[in-house]
């Protein structure tokens, strides 16, 4: 007989007593301002996740809390800056084997079978033939359509939970087909298949039969971007007459989709349909970022988020919907500075000469003077 579950995190409110099995994600050390070893825990479930510090008898526990182990945890529910928390009181082992791993994978709020119907209508809308065939070669392969609408979109930072692939990839092509219909001039079968495929590499990327989620030796070597324009070349291949143009600019839309160099794209969009692309995708997983955040802030009206530390910054969140008549909440304010930045390498490395510019284009008309840098911080996981 398996053990038996208990609380789920959804279900932990403040002061609540807690007794549950919980998965390790993540396990930090620390010392209190007296010099006392203690332990932080990142606990999660298929509701959500909750961290809590362990005060006592750090390091003996230690062992025991390491990421990817079952935890059979006591406690009582509280609150840290207006976000969930778990005050841990006693912590022991739990047997893998007891427990039913479905009770831990992370999932997400959507509805399967609504976005695998949402999916075939995208799909039907495409209008041009050999864009067509090609969806047709990926989302008509069983193994692969398993694979893609079971795959997290990433490890961490955004729709990083079973299904999460292809709840990204959805939501990314109903943007760009609202964004075609607002600038007629756009290729629409050309930016669509770009936002059904854009991650497709993904689901070679990542490992995700076990939590916590991490990468294929191939996910590492080479990466989700190149991948996936590899799956591209080899079902074109396969497609009588392919237009070569059509390959290549489907590759470009892929390979370029992260925007910038020091985000990982090995080319910059070079064409619309690619800036644009770009911006729907990241615009996608910020919203999503925003909504798990929001989903662990329990006091009502405006509160401030813990240190984002991938953002580089706090953030202001509603929390969840008052009632009628409930007050707001108080608002306050972050309790501390943000951490400071990583030590830079004391050693100093002679500057190369660099070579001079290219000549600037004649500015446009309406250039500004000033122009602004377009760069916004992606969440790739």
């Amino acid at each position: 007989m398996g053990a038996e579950k208990g609380i789920f995190i959804a279900e932990i409110a403040e002061g609540r007593e807690v007794e549950g099995i919980f998965l390790v994600k993540e396990l930090n050390r620390g010392e209190t301002r007296a010099g006392k070893p203690f332990l932080r825990l990142t606990l999660v479930d298929n509701s959500g996740e909750i961290g809590g510090p362990v005060w006592d008898d750090a390091e003996e526990l230690a062992p025991l809390c390491q990421p990817g182990s079952y935890l059979q945890v006591s406690g009582r529910g509280d609150s840290y800056q207006g976000s969930p928390q778990l005050k841990i009181g006693r912590i022991s082992p739990v047997d893998p084997s007891s427990v039913d791993p479905a009770d831990f994978m992370p999932s997400g709020d959507f509805d399967r079978r609504e976005l695998e119907a949402e999916l075939e209508r995208l799909l039907a809308g495409v209008q041009s033939p050999p864009v067509r065939r090609l969806l047709d070669a990926f989302f008509s392969d069983r193994e692969f359509y398993q694979r893609f609408t079971t795959a997290p979109a990433a490890k961490s930072m955004h729709h990083a939970y079973l299904g999460g692939l292809l709840e990204h990839t959805v939501a990314v092509a109903r943007l760009a087909e609202a964004v075609s219909r607002l600038y007629p001039g756009l290729d629409a079968d050309l930016l669509l298949a770009g936002a059904l495929l854009h991650d497709l590499g993904k689901t070679e990327e990542l490992t995700y039969r076990e939590y916590p989620f991490g990468y294929s030796n191939r996910g590492r070597l080479v990466g989700h971007l190149v991948i996936g324009t590899e799956m591209i070349s080899q079902k074109a291949a396969a497609i009588d007459d392919f237009p070569p143009e059509l390959l290549e600019r489907l590759q470009h839309l892929v390979l370029s989709h992260h925007g910038y160099h020091e985000f990982g794209t090995p080319t910059l969009p070079m064409m619309q349909e690619a800036f644009i692309l770009h911006f729907l995708d990241n615009l996608d997983a910020k919203a999503n970022y925003f909504h798990r955040l929001n989903r662990q802030t329990t006091e009502p009206g405006y509160q401030w988020s813990d240190y984002q530390r991938n953002l580089e910054r706090f953030l202001y969140l509603p929390g969840p919907a008052q009632e009628p008549g409930q007050e707001p909440g108080r608002n306050p304010g972050p309790e501390s500075d943000p951490p400071p930045a990583p030590r830079q390498a004391t050693r100093k490395k002679k500057a190369a000469p660099r070579p001079d510019p290219p000549a600037a284009p004649p500015a446009m008309e309406d250039e500004s003077s000033n122009p602004v840098d377009p760069r916004q911080k992606p969440l790739w996981g």
